[in-house]
């Protein structure tokens, strides 16, 4: 989830044919990397702030995030450009030199070659291309158009989501695993009550509660996925494709499910139509189930064809805020209750269970287990580097024992010790896309459009993939909701508390 900004500094890679693919297989991965956890705990969101207060909060999240988006795309189509003309004024110095370095009297001996080099071509005298083939990730575009301090704050936020992401996967796949094991729910007499950390976790036998049981998961979490940390290991294509196709078949399957309940008739919600009280944690899980601008490089630099490619990211975006509302409808007015991890929904055991068919309840209730557990060791190993980078940009300057030992403990201590205070995914993910969510969102992008389309080779060309939301306006407008919503979280989280 945290495409490729840490693993390289530098992040720019100039990528091979064979490594593109078409604009339909770009669509699935965007589609792919977008719908992910943050949609698990999208149903419990809808159902605290009201369906229709939702419904109008997820649209407008939607566009912003897609304004954006649009914005990331045309920061890499200047970048390449910028590349392109610094490569070629590169290229020109070094032509340069090997002449007067060769020497001899062949140098001048064409007597209409001028004696002195022409100077290199200025950004003005140049109409260069803004086709995006060269991979820039988001570190690389912070480089080139921030100072230190900026810098600083962009490392700052990046470190702090990808925090937030390990916790919650450090808490959904341990809470998804107690909930499969502990079977006190089984005996009738308690099935009806409401589930608490202090219930036993079996009728008889071992005496552990149900956060205990928890936090053995969590601690086993560690000791199998930890040691991939210290190393470097890379996402295969075939595990892709068995994430993709796990993902795709358990959220058909809950929306079907769901669909067939309400068709019958045996749908027991009964959702308020809007709580002003919800909207916070709203915004927070929104923000986070749209992002995808930390990885937009990786996903959009080898698509073969990008004529229309804005198009057809916002078809993307339309038919995943489809997704995302079919899926909360169909919960909300489904289920009484809903977890705050919506597949515990469809656990085994429970008192009401929407299919009797076990292998279902068991592949729903696992399907966290199933994709979070192969995406964490990716992502702590991003942030193991963002550190690094954050702590020493050149690589290779940090002592064996900071670099080898010390930053992966600082990349996996701090989410596991989250997740052994609190197994509150939904809170987790709030907070996590209201803060820094917010930040990678909103104000990088906009900040970085905004400072790419001040540079000289920007001005006065009606470049490709330009933002259609291109006057300065636009850029103030989605700071001032970032701050605005970020402040709207703050004040509810104080109120709340008080």
């Amino acid at each position: 989830m945290a495409g490729g900004t840490a693993e390289d500094p530098v992040g720019v890679e100039v990528l091979s044919p064979g490594d593109q693919y078409s604009k339909l297989v770009g669509f699935v991965y965007v589609f792919n990397l977008i719908v992910g956890t943050g949609a698990l705990t999208m149903p419990d969101a809808f159902k605290e702030a009201g369906w229709l207060l939702s419904l109008i909060g997820i649209i407008a999240l939607a566009f912003m995030s897609y304004v954006t988006l649009t914005f990331m795309t045309e920061t890499m189509a200047i970048s390449n450009a910028k590349m392109r003309f610094q490569k070629f004024v590169s290229d020109n110095e070094q032509n340069g030199l090997k002449k007067e370095d060769s020497g001899g009297p062949s140098v001048n001996a064409d007597e209409t070659q001028p004696l002195l080099h022409k100077t290199p071509p200025k950004y003005s005298e140049m109409r260069p291309s803004f086709e995006i083939t060269e991979r820039v990730e988001m570190g690389s575009m912070a480089f080139m158009y921030f100072n230190k301090i900026g810098l600083s704050l962009f490392h700052l936020c990046i470190i702090v989501y990808l925090y937030g992401d390990l916790a919650i996967y450090a808490a959904a796949v341990p809470k998804s695993l107690r909930d499969v094991v502990c079977s006190f729910r089984k005996n009738s007499s308690n099935c009806n009550e409401t589930e608490v950390d202090t219930d036993p976790c079996w009728s008889e036998g071992l005496n552990i509660n149900r956060m205990d049981a928890y936090r053995i998961f969590v601690a086993a979490f560690l000791v199998l996925l930890g040691p991939f940390v210290f190393f470097n290991v890379q996402k295969t294509k075939y595990l892709q494709i068995f994430t993709s196709v796990a993902r795709w078949t358990a959220f058909l399957v809950m929306i079907i499910l769901t669909s067939i309940q309400l068709g019958q008739g045996k749908g027991k919600g009964n959702p308020v139509v809007a709580d002003i009280a919800g909207v916070p944690n709203l915004f927070g899980v929104c923000v986070y189930s749209f992002m995808c601008h930390h990885s937009l490089p990786s996903l959009i630099t080898p698509i073969k064809n990008k004529s229309r490619l804005l198009p057809v990211l916002a078809g993307n975006y339309f038919i995943i805020l489809l997704f995302y509302i079919l899926l909360s409808f169909t919960a909300v007015f489904a289920f009484k209750n809903i977890n705050d991890l919506y597949t515990l929904n469809f656990q085994p055991y429970s008192c009401d269970p929407v299919t009797d068919i076990v292998p279902f309840q068991y592949f729903l209730a696992l399907f966290p287990v199933f994709t979070l557990s192969t995406s964490f060791p990716i992502i702590a190993i991003t942030l193991r580097n963002n550190i690094i980078a954050s702590i020493s940009p050149r690589s290779g300057q940090l002592n064996w024992a900071v670099e080898k030992l010390l930053c992966p403990l600082l990349a996996l201590i701090p989410p596991v010790a989250v997740a052994m205070g609190t197994n509150e995914v939904e809170f987790l993910v709030g907070i996590t896309g209201s803060y820094a969510g917010a930040g990678i969102q909103y104000i990088i992008p906009a900040t970085l459009v905004y400072l790419a389309r001040r540079d000289i080779l920007a001005i006065g060309h009606n470049y490709q993939h330009k933002s259609p939301f291109a006057h300065k306006g636009w850029v103030f407008l989605i700071i001032g909701w970032a701050i605005v919503c970020v402040g709207f979280v703050t004040a509810n989280h104080i109120i709340t508390k008080e």
